[in-house]
């Protein structure tokens, strides 16, 4: 067997909520480091060492204000950050065929197909949720719509924190496309929310509701409804941790892999 190959990833937006948390997950994890973060240009602490700022202690990885000068020796960069963002750092992998991770949400249909076609240069994880759970939920979904048919009204509901600034939010969305090609449907039988006379649920109707508040991390409910019963799975991610674990076991897998976009559910073999 050959020689077990140690992540070493570039974290953007490393001062942010997410990024942080990937710092300390790298750092104590024996097979990955913090090898550079990035944050924005105007950021008071451009320079300073991220494991000082986050950790209490240097770790030999300053904050720098472009990803290209970073990345080179890297064989890993995690992105959570924003869609204008994301594209610009899928330009960079692309153009080094380094590994890329990117959990980032609230993209539009332009954005989302110029990321695509720069992400599958090289080795791209893409998913709106790294929780191994949400993957296993959304398989789930796939089939609970397929088996149950169309005597079932299919409603989703998703929670999540105050400052949340995307509704509904990506794994929403994938849970929808899931239950969409379980039951054969159109993307144009999605329902986002309701309000005043809209008259009775037609048998197609695919409604999506999105609830901000608090510090929820993320819940998700995708409910099977039907005239004599009713079937309801739920994710409930009760700390980030879960996506964390889960993009950094994306980043090792990606490692040798051929360009092309790659799922969760590639990872899982699900």
């Amino acid at each position: 067997m050959g020689q077990e190959i140690i992540v070493k990833a570039v974290v953007t937006g490393g001062m942010g909520r997410m990024g942080q948390m990937f710092v300390r997950h790298l750092v104590d994890n024996p097979k990955t480091l913090v090898y550079g973060a990035v944050e924005r240009p105007d950021h008071p602490h451009i320079g300073e060492d991220i494991g000082t700022l986050v950790l209490g202690r240097p770790i030999d990885a300053a904050i720098a204000d472009d990803l290209l000068d970073v990345v080179i020796g890297a064989n890993a960069v995690i992105d959570f950050t924003t869609p204008e963002n994301s594209i610009a750092c899928a330009k960079v992998c692309a153009d080094r065929k380094i590994p890329y991770v990117c959990g980032t949400t609230g993209m539009d249909d332009a954005q989302k197909e110029k990321f695509l076609d720069i992400a599958r240069e090289t080795a791209t994880m893409f998913a709106p949720n790294f929780s191994v759970g949400v993957n296993v939920l959304l398989g789930l979904a796939r089939k609970a719509a397929f088996a149950l048919g169309e005597s079932f009204d299919i409603e989703i509901v998703e929670a999540h924190h105050r400052h949340k600034i995307d509704a509904p939010s990506g794994t929403a969305l994938a849970l929808a496309e899931a239950v969409r090609q379980g039951r054969g449907l159109s993307e144009d039988d999605y329902c986002f929310g309701r309000k005043g006379q809209v008259g009775e649920r037609y048998e197609k109707e695919i409604g999506i509701h999105a609830v901000r508040g608090g510090d929820v991390v993320g819940e998700h409910e995708v409910h099977f409804l039907g005239d004599s019963e009713a079937v309801m799975l739920r994710h409930r991610a009760s700390s980030r941790e879960a996506f964390v674990r889960g993009a950094v076991r994306a980043a090792a897998w990606l490692q040798g892999k051929p360009a092309g976009l790659y799922t969760m559910a590639d990872m899982l073999d699900l």
